[in-house]
């Protein structure tokens, strides 16, 4: 029970042959390169000269086009393009989530929560609890959402409690990360699944045990390694915004209700997950949940639940509740603009060609089949910043290398494809940039918590993968 290898003959995991794959050519070289010089550059001008991280992506995007011989006009236009795209895709949930919070922290739901997982828990268990609720909201949903759902529970708990952000932040992020690669129903593990013929059900089960021992060795274990190195402090407005002083007087929702207001964008997007693999066609309740479910819709219905739950419920009047709301954005507005202009960064990458560069690279290779899937997930991860961009070019370029295997096989790839397309987020990632600005650190503070959790979790992915690989197949 051998690993698959990419030059198996029984399992036809080929590599594909040379002849029909193009040729390398300086270009690649070039661009492959100029990656590196615009990461460089990034990174400098943020870490040596101060610079703003919006004003330094905007920097390393010209750089890049014009080493890579885009011309101006085109490198502005694929930036504008990539920003547009990512502000269009989290703009509007970032926001969403800032107000859901605000409205969470001036109810004093967020205390509630605090206080009663706090006291159930104890300092011992938090990063344990804060890991499986992670986990849990993580299942459905969207690094992005889940993320924006949690940080004011986060932040509120390390403020009560006197604990280091770090050893909070990195179980929560953990459980994130882990399932949006692992597992269906998240658009990269899906596309995964449909690329390879794999089976939805399988790769989810599998996704789930890798899940796991992962989740528990990149969050809680690595977050009390990492808390005692690594000291973070939250932006001194987000965090008043989140942790709003508790009046005595003033009523409070109560726990039920928190988590369930909390859970309302869990549930409808699980809801619609559900049926669209258990329950496929066209039916009108299909649609209805598909609808529902969208991210988008699902938060916006939470927020509008919110200001019944958390304002209107409590006695406050329609101007108070929109005095909340409106509140809650200006403390991420900061925030979009990075993770705009990341996403300027990573729609230039992609427009210049690296993908195709990496595949010329990927197709020649001859090492094991899962190893292979995993490096070439590891490679677009990189050079994009995008888990789904990742995990979707990197089963378009193995599916015609496993013509013939069975389900489990097709399975632990999508699994390994999905683990790679996580490793060592950086300065092209949103994720990234999400989690220096919502937890107050600096390059080399996030580098060594959020980009080594996430190399964590992408290394202990692909191990889960060959372990059940030699177990099963």
């Amino acid at each position: 029970m051998s690993v698959l290898t990419a030059a198996s003959p029984p399992a036809r995991l080929l590599a594909a042959d040379p002849a029909t794959t193009a040729a390398w050519t300086g270009h690649d070289t070039l661009l492959l390169v100029m990656v590196g010089v615009a990461i460089a550059v990034i990174v400098l001008l943020i870490t040596l000269l101060d610079v703003h991280p919006f004003l330094a992506l905007i920097a390393g995007s010209l750089v890049l086009g014009i080493g890579a011989g885009m011309g101006l006009d085109k490198a502005v236009s694929a930036f504008g393009d990539g920003m547009g795209s990512t502000l269009g895709h989290t703009g509007a949930l970032i926001a969403l989530g800032a107000i859901l919070g605000k409205l969470l922290a001036d109810s004093g739901a967020v205390n509630q929560i605090v206080d009663t997982l706090g006291s159930r828990s104890g300092p011992k268990l938090l990063p344990w609890t804060m890991a499986l609720i992670a986990a849990i909201i993580g299942l459905p949903m969207f690094f992005e959402v889940g993320l924006v759902l949690l940080v004011p529970i986060i932040v509120a708990m390390t403020q009560r409690t006197n604990t280091p952000v770090a050893r909070l932040a990195v179980p929560a992020l953990a459980g994130l990360g882990a399932l949006h690669a692992f597992v269906p129903p998240h658009p990269g593990p899906l596309v995964a699944v449909s690329a390879l013929n794999a089976d939805v059900g399988l790769t989810l089960g599998l996704g789930l045990i890798a899940a796991v021992p992962t989740v528990i060795l990149a969050g809680p274990v690595y977050g009390n390694f990492i808390a005692k190195r690594v000291s973070a402090t939250p932006p001194p407005a987000l965090v008043a915004s989140l942790t709003a002083e508790d009046d005595g007087d003033r009523r409070r929702p109560s726990f039920a209700v928190s988590i369930l207001t909390i859970a309302c964008p869990v549930v409808l997007m699980l809801a619609k997950s559900i049926a669209d693999i258990a329950f496929p066609g066209d039916r009108w309740v299909n649609s209805l949940l598909d609808f529902l479910g969208e991210p988008l819709v699902a938060m916006f219905l939470a927020v509008v639940l919110a200001m019944f739950t958390f304002g209107y419920a409590l006695g406050r009047t329609r101007a108070q509740v929109r005095d909340i709301v409106t509140a809650g954005l200006p403390a991420v507005a900061g925030i979009l603009l990075i993770v705009g202009a990341g996403g300027g960064f990573k729609g230039l990458i992609v427009d210049s060609g690296v993908a195709d560069a990496i595949g010329k690279v990927a197709a020649q290779a001859h090492i094991p089949a899962l190893l292979l899937g995993w490096l070439v997930a590891v490679l677009i991860r990189l050079a994009t910043g995008s888990a789904t961009v990742a995990t979707t070019a990197a089963a378009g370029i193995m599916a015609p290398l496993l013509v013939g295997v069975g389900t489990t096989e097709a399975s632990l790839m999508a699994l390994a494809i999905g683990a790679g397309s996580l490793f060592f987020s950086h300065v092209n990632d949103a994720g990234f940039w999400l989690s220096k600005e919502y937890f107050g650190m600096s390059v080399a503070q996030n580098v060594k918590t959020w980009s080594v959790l996430s190399t964590i979790v992408a290394v202990l992915g692909l191990l889960m993968a060959l372990l059940m690989h030699a177990v099963l197949v």
